[in-house]
């Protein structure tokens, strides 16, 4: 099985100028690329393969004006391009939304690093038109490497691969779990485990009061520096969208690392299978009043998670479906309440039943695959 490994790099100062480089150039690339698409569908043509546009990008590079190109690994640019097509390509298999050109301001910075000639010695990396570039730990030398990629996430630059390896399958029991993911908690598994919001706790909290007034300052700011119809961006704007930068990245890891010890939890207990609903981001979002609370729970990363780790260790996982009725339902009886308001969290039955209406749905979610 192939899985991720993410280091952190420790590049010299003109090193990390060189990794900017890189990463603009794949940004403007893409851009070129979904530019040149556009273009071209709207002149009456077909759709242009990754290998059409990278022989033009080649032409490109020979002239004066974009001779900055041989700055960076060819493989850079080739990669973006060939990442706008297959963009494109899943737009028109309708299985994303149309791909739109990424902005310097809010796009994360990454590139592509090619993998057969991607060097690892001890504690060192060999980037392409970077150099060796020191690791904060080893990567494990002589294996094959998967789709390198370079990337910043505000504070420190890290090199992400992947690398095939041997998982030993655990012997898994004959239970099933169903998991219900919600609001008020993150996730309710049949066998009454519960997951809480962590946007709940006080370190969330902390972190988001103090978020709301650094953006109220950095907005102040820019009132005060404005010129005419431009807004001049002082040193002191720029110390403030810096705390700014790193409080977003703290808050996404505190996120991600309760994620992580949820769905590592889930699988430890070993189930058969595991069961969940199919979740209708996209619609979910576009409740204006429960928008910000979806996006803050990363219901999306928490299905990724659970069903790559199912993967890792041999666990079946199934999706319910869409239109399933798993709060209305009894699990006791089968009867539905058609009645029930999101507003209800006690599920309650003509039968006498009484119980949490999500823990009531976790557990007709793992009647599913019984």
């Amino acid at each position: 099985m192939i899985l991720a490994k993410k280091v952190r790099l420790k590049p010299t100062a003109e090193q990390e100028r060189q990794l900017w480089k890189s990463a603009g150039t794949a940004r403007w690339s893409y851009n070129w690329a979904l530019s040149r698409q556009e273009q071209n569908y709207q002149n009456g043509g077909k759709f242009l393969s990754d290998r059409v546009l990278r022989k033009e990008l080649t032409q490109l590079k020979q002239t004066d004006d974009f001779a900055w190109l041989y700055d960076v690994s060819n493989n850079v640019t080739k990669q973006a391009v060939k990442d706008a097509c297959e963009a494109f390509k899943k737009y028109f298999k309708k299985l994303s939304d149309k791909p739109r050109f990424k902005s310097r301001k809010h796009t994360k910075p990454s590139f592509y690093n090619d993998n057969v000639k991607l060097k690892v010695k001890n504690d060192r990396v060999l980037i392409e038109k970077i150099g060796w570039v020191t690791t904060a730990e080893k990567l494990p030398a002589n294996v094959k490497y998967t789709n390198p990629r370079a990337s910043f996430d505000g504070r420190y630059w890290y090199l992400s691969i992947g690398i095939e390896q041997a998982v030993e399958k655990p012997k898994l029991t004959h239970a099933v779990i169903g998991i219900d993911v919600g609001i008020k908690h993150l996730a309710i598994c049949s066998n009454g485990m519960v997951f809480k919001n962590i946007n709940y706790f006080q370190a969330v909290k902390k972190a988001e009061r103090r978020l709301r007034r650094l953006q109220r300052n950095v907005s102040r700011k820019y009132k005060m520096s404005k010129e005419g119809n431009r807004f001049v961006k002082t040193s002191n704007i720029v110390k403030v969208e810096n705390s700014i930068r790193l409080l977003n990245r703290r808050l996404t890891n505190i996120r991600n690392n309760h994620l992580h010890q949820a769905t590592n939890a889930i699988v430890k207990t070993k189930p058969g299978i595991v069961v969940m609903e199919t979740l209708n981001i996209k619609g979910m979002m576009k409740n204006r009043h429960l928008s910000k609370a979806i996006s803050q729970q990363k219901l999306y990363e928490f299905k990724r998670q659970i069903q790559y780790k199912c993967e890792k260790y041999g666990i079946r996982f199934m999706e319910a479906d869409k239109w399933y009725p798993s709060s209305k339902t009894c699990s006791e009886c089968g009867q539905i309440n058609r009645d029930l308001r999101l507003s209800d969290r006690i599920f309650k039955c003509q039968c006498g039943l009484k119980i949490d209406r999500d823990l009531n749905a976790a557990i007709n979610l793992a009647k599913l695959a019984s």
